[in-house]
């Protein structure tokens, strides 16, 4: 079984890293160099960078900020926001960045995740699904809870959390990697910055019909929760904000509470100062 990976998350906007609740209400939490940097030596496998309010305002990735990111944290870069074009996605692979991360763009325009797959490959290629909770499948959007055996299901929202887009989750996400994705980062909305735990019905939903790694964020609250998103809700990674930047909650706690259960971890390599 490959190790499961832990990975913190930097929401950046105008160069800041913020943090909310359910997209909205936002905070500084800082400056995503230094965050990076802290993380890498505090045993992060991975982390993702999102430029959050590049598609609302229609504006590319902040490259300089992504440079400035990747050049204090050796570890691998996953960047998303703004980027609309294969050119686009170059640029910002060139600034550092190992993977870039689609969501309203893939939306507007779905072929782009295969031209960005066949020029730079599909595990550079990430689908970013927000998702919000729209009732059981057979009801609208809205609709009362129905009986206790109906199918949950997920809406689509891009800009930021702003802007629904009337796309079903599971059958999206399953189209985006028939398209090329190599990898789905899928945020419940309902549970963002809530720390009220994973969905993991909703990861379980779209983890169990895709044949790429899927990423569970959106509410962690402790350890266990990394635990329970790998058991019930079949994620391959695990990625949260606030408890790490609040520093609530370490990456060493989480890693511990993933080995203490059973699942495979890449070890912390002590760095000496």
């Amino acid at each position: 079984m490959l190790a499961r990976r832990v990975i913190p998350c930097l929401d950046v906007d105008k160069g800041r890293v913020v943090k909310g609740t359910k997209f909205v209400n936002l905070t500084d939490e800082g400056d995503p160099a230094e965050l990076a940097e802290r993380y890498a030596r505090e045993g992060a496998d991975e982390i993702v960078f999102l430029d959050i309010t590049a598609a609302h305002e229609r504006r590319g990735t902040m490259l300089e900020v992504v440079r400035r990111t990747a050049s204090r944290a050796f570890v691998p870069l996953t960047v998303g926001g703004g980027v609309r074009t294969v050119e686009e996605m170059r640029d910002v692979l060139r600034a550092g960045a190992d993977k870039v991360s689609f969501n309203t763009a893939a939306v507007a325009t779905p072929e782009l995740l295969t031209s960005c797959a066949e020029r730079f490959g599909s595990q550079a290629v990430v689908c970013a699904i927000d998702a919000r909770r729209a009732g059981s499948v057979g009801e609208p959007a809205g609709a009362g809870t129905g009986s206790s055996a109906a199918e949950p299901r997920w809406e689509v929202v891009t800009h930021g959390g702003r802007r629904p887009t009337g796309l079903d989750a599971v059958g999206w996400a399953q189209r985006v990697v028939a398209l090329g994705a190599g990898e789905l980062l899928v945020t419940s909305m309902d549970r963002d910055g809530t720390r009220s735990g994973f969905d993991t019905e909703l990861l379980a939903a779209i983890a169990t019909r895709v044949r790429v790694p899927v990423i569970a964020s959106g509410g962690a609250a402790g350890p266990e929760d990394f635990v329970i998103a790998v058991r019930e809700g079949r994620a391959d990674a695990v990625l949260a904000a606030s408890i790490f930047h609040r520093r609530l909650h370490s990456i060493a706690s989480v890693k511990a509470a993933m080995a203490a259960a059973g699942l495979p971890v890449r070890p912390i390599v002590e760095t000496v100062e």
